[in-house]
């Protein structure tokens, strides 16, 4: 592009030959989705290696519902029943989920919103649908009345007391993309449960998590036999006080689907508030860092995966509002899918089994600078909306 059509392309968001970048980076996904199938099989990604190939997951995992969600879109796409066949093939490692207590978490949205609840909308599988109600009823039943919040991680009892004492009386932000499981099963069922939970999870979420700046807490701690709020903390942020991107990025998708599906006025506000601050924060860097609230000073790692689960959620929110407002949120998201482009994508990198390199797992932990699954299908989503697909499995 010449300096001019660059000019207006920031402006005013890609023209039409911006947004063949999108269409060609999509069919280059599907293209690698295809191409891990035979390399895979019926392991799920868990994490990428240095050289882009991916360590897989070892049983039951959060993350193992991604890859399934890809291949569930590019099914969408393509119509290919290859897709949906390798999909539908895992099936048992989700059914094992259901039947261990110590499987199951606050991360069963995000575990069957894109496997049971994605194979029910594109086929009307009945196993796929009764599968996806057991994993709403076991989540709702996370609840904690005394706080008003879905527990996260498991109390894992007396074999790590540490572990419980950390875990139990803990909400955190990932939560709320799981609550697209609790709309899906009460527009299924009419079940008042789902839908109370859900709301009421929500505006915990929104009163504990979100700061007045807009910035946001990772997780909140309660007195666990009261629901006395206590403190915000992080456990994958740079510290307590900070803005852990992907945090942020869960929360402005999270809210924007909660007003899609309730007409909350409330999830829209907190949403276009988290998208604005993330705006500011995000600056004028290509990706974001991997925590908003670092020191200036020295090299930190980006985080691939922020960058794309912000996008996706930009484009779901350029819905709900009126067109003069969602042009900044549409170029927002360009801006994001583009630096992703520039700096992230593999699509191009013979070898590479996965989409976006320079994903932050878990800094603290040391995982970071790789490929992640989560990371992967958010991007699908996020190009498929930025050209305007609105079917998704939330």
């Amino acid at each position: 592009m010449q300096t001019s059509q660059l000019t207006s392309y920031f402006t005013n968001g890609p023209d039409h030959a911006g947004r063949e970048i999108y269409q060609a980076a999509l069919e280059r996904s599907v293209a690698r989705l295809r191409e891990l199938l035979p390399i895979a099989g019926l392991r799920n990604p868990k994490i990428g290696r240095p050289d882009h190939s991916w360590s897989f997951c070892d049983g039951p995992d959060w993350v193992m519902g991604f890859l399934s969600g890809q291949l569930w879109l590019a099914h969408q796409l393509t119509a290919d029943p290859v897709f949906a066949a390798a999909a539908r093939a895992r099936r048992p490692q989700f059914r094992a989920v259901l039947d261990s207590r110590k499987a199951r978490d606050h991360d069963l949205g995000f575990i069957f919103s894109l496997s049971s609840v994605a194979e029910w909308l594109s086929t009307g599988d009945e196993v796929a649908r009764s599968m996806a109600l057991e994993a709403a009823r076991w989540l709702i039943g996370r609840f904690r009345e005394e706080g008003q919040y879905i527990q996260a991680w498991n109390p894992v009892g007396p074999e790590d007391r540490q572990q419980a004492r950390f875990a139990n009386g803990r909400m955190i932000a990932d939560t709320i993309q799981n609550l697209a499981l609790l709309h899906w099963a009460h527009r299924e069922t009419g079940v008042a449960d789902f839908r109370e939970v859900a709301d009421l999870h929500e505006a915990t979420t929104l009163r504990c998590l979100v700061r007045p700046d807009g910035t946001t807490f990772h997780t909140f701690l309660f007195d666990p036999a009261t629901g006395e709020p206590l403190r915000g903390e992080t456990h994958q942020g740079y510290a307590d006080h900070s803005c852990w991107a992907r945090g942020q990025a869960w929360l402005i998708h999270g809210f924007a689907n909660c007003h899609r599906v309730t007409g909350n006025p409330v999830s829209l506000d907190a949403a276009r508030r988290l998208a604005t601050k993330a705006e500011a924060l995000v600056g004028g860097s290509k990706v974001p860092v991997w925590d908003y609230s670092l020191p200036a000073n020295g090299k930190h790692p980006v985080d691939s995966s922020a960058a794309a689960v912000t996008a996706a959620g930009l484009f779901l929110l350029c819905e709900l509002v009126p067109e003069a407002e969602a042009v900044r949120w549409r170029n927002f998201g360009y801006r994001l899918l583009d630096g992703l482009l520039e700096t992230c994508d593999l699509t191009q990198t013979p070898n590479a089994q996965g989409l976006l390199a320079h994903g932050a797992g878990h800094v603290p932990a040391g995982r970071c600078d790789a490929m992640l699954p989560y990371g992967d299908y958010y991007f699908m989503e996020a190009l498929m909306r930025a050209q305007g697909h609105r079917d998704f499995f939330w």
